[in-house]
């Protein structure tokens, strides 16, 4: 049965009890969480059966050798792991070496050098006492792994594991050389040609298609691009039909280094889900930090809409 103290609050129990089932709860196993914890199986047993004892609720049922999480221990498991987060950021903070806050910040490339190169001086100015390290990445970053505070990445703003903010939607245009174009009169022409495929999302090229009122076939990934600089250059080449970001393909089309067969225009109107966009990620621990609050507030803050 539950202990509840005399102020009416819950008395919490032993700290190593959640630690153990914190890993548990992460891994749905106690095999596993007993490796990670450098203990055995039956130990591991032993502070979930307490924890549940303290607790006054069933958290863990067997099924035959494996576990299933109950109701109660899913809910409890996100409160939980927000807490463990809270330590680690805490203790993270307190040993940096440095006598100055220092933020991890990382960007897409494509966003880096297109939005926020113009504005490094008003950025700087949003954290003047922190040390700001900033770096790219391209690959979908792990802030715990790679140790950042904050990221504006590529996509659609659907990550569960942070919190994520829209700073700007990123429409494309449908691109290709102009000796190319002549081979596209409408919408259906382009599954006849070779569509250069993003690596970066499988999902891009099916919801145009659609929108486009196609059936969308199996794409062909043989060749596929990393960034959106390869890709629009592939397209330059005559490569195949790519997806252009719009301020790209208007400097492209002007210069005539690339059409759009279907008219600037054609993707306008899309839903806004189906439009992929630049989202700024963190977590909350790493958002109660002051100096990595401002440099979130000031990247929404700003009108993006003007590169």
């Amino acid at each position: 049965m539950k202990e509840v103290a005399v102020t009416g609050r819950v008395r919490l129990p032993s700290l190593n009890a959640l630690r153990v089932f914190h890993a548990v709860a992460r891994s749905r196993s106690l095999v596993k969480a007993a490796e990670e914890l450098r203990v055995s199986p039956q130990a591991v047993g032993q502070q979930i059966r307490q924890l549940e004892e303290a607790l006054g609720v069933t958290l863990v049922e067997r099924e035959g050798r494996s576990i299933r999480l109950t109701d109660a221990a899913i809910a409890l498991s996100y409160h939980v792991r927000a807490g463990f987060d809270e330590f680690e950021e805490g203790i993270r903070r307190i040993t940096t070496t440095s006598d100055r806050p220092r933020i991890a910040f990382n960007v897409s490339p494509y966003f880096g050098t297109r939005y926020l190169m113009p504005r490094l001086a008003d950025f700087r100015k949003a954290v003047p006492d922190a040390e700001i390290v900033l770096t790219t990445l391209i690959d979908l970053v792990d802030l715990e792994r790679d140790e950042i505070d904050l990221a504006v990445q590529w996509g659609y703003g659907d990550r569960k594991d942070v919190q994520s903010h829209l700073l700007l939607r990123d429409p494309k245009v449908i691109c290709c050389h102009p000796d190319l174009a002549r081979a596209i009169r409408g919408p259906a022409d382009l599954l006849t040609v070779g569509l250069l495929q993003p690596s970066r999302s499988t999902r891009l090229w099916p919801d145009i298609l659609l929108y486009l009122g196609l059936t969308v076939p199996k794409p062909d990934r043989q060749l596929t691009f990393d960034d959106s600089a390869t890709m629009r250059r592939a397209a330059q080449q005559g490569l195949g039909v790519g997806l252009v970001s719009r301020i790209d393909a208007e400097e492209d089309l002007a210069a005539g280094r690339l059409v759009a067969p279907l008219g600037l225009d054609a993707l306008v109107g899309m839903p806004e889900a189906a439009i992929p966009g630049f989202y700024v990620i963190s977590t909350r621990p790493r958002l109660r930090v002051k100096p990595v609050a401002a440099l979130h507030r000031w990247l929404l803050e700003q009108d993006w809409s003007r590169p």
